[in-house]
């Protein structure tokens, strides 16, 4: 499960530079699923890290 808790933390980095590219364009839903990927992908990393450990 090391593996998913990289992938998980790569899609958390990638929805957070959309998300700082949609407020610089003003679009609106893509802030707003940037938003809702970041806060979903982003408590399944931290789940996953205290669940499975950190990836080493």
């Amino acid at each position: 499960m090391n593996g998913l808790t990289i992938i998980l933390a790569l899609v958390v980095i990638l929805s957070a530079i959309g998300t700082f590219s949609s407020f610089k364009d003003k679009n609106l839903m893509g802030i707003l699923f940037g938003l809702a990927s970041f806060g979903v992908f982003g408590w399944f990393t931290i789940m996953t890290i205290v669940e499975q450990g950190y990836p080493v």
